[in-house]
């Protein structure tokens, strides 16, 4: 699994400071079932992905969808356990906790661009 961060277009403001991102098919397959909850400033983004469920999932999630450039498509809000969610346009989904997306002041078409910066060896 990957870590880094996602940033505005710009490249200047962080936007989500700490992300995790699945490297292959298992651990986008897996998502956040089993690992700790995201904390405050925490995403984990699914590449490529269109569509996530929280089918055996105990909280909430906030999602955002971006397309293959990188611009919000679809922003989904307190997406609950046992339901599931699409973009039709979505090439890639954030995963954050419930109430974390209007902390970060992502809004539909703005662009955010994921940059790694180590690689993550532990639990998430």
């Amino acid at each position: 699994m990957l870590l880094g961060a996602l940033f505005d277009e710009s490249g200047k403001r962080s936007v989500v400071g700490r992300v995790w991102k699945a490297g292959n098919a298992w651990e986008r397959a897996r998502g956040l079932l089993g690992r700790p909850r995201l904390g405050a400033g925490e995403g984990f983004l699914l590449e490529p992905c269109s569509s996530v469920h929280c089918i055996g999932m105990t909280y909430a999630l906030d999602l955002v969808y971006v397309d293959r450039r990188g611009k919000v498509c679809k922003l989904v809000r307190g997406l609950k356990p046992w339901r599931f969610s699409a973009s039709l346009r979505g090439h890639a989904t954030l995963e954050m906790a419930a109430g974390a997306l209007q902390a970060t002041g992502i809004g539909l078409g703005d662009v955010l661009v994921w940059r790694e910066n180590a690689e993550w060896t532990g639990n998430r």
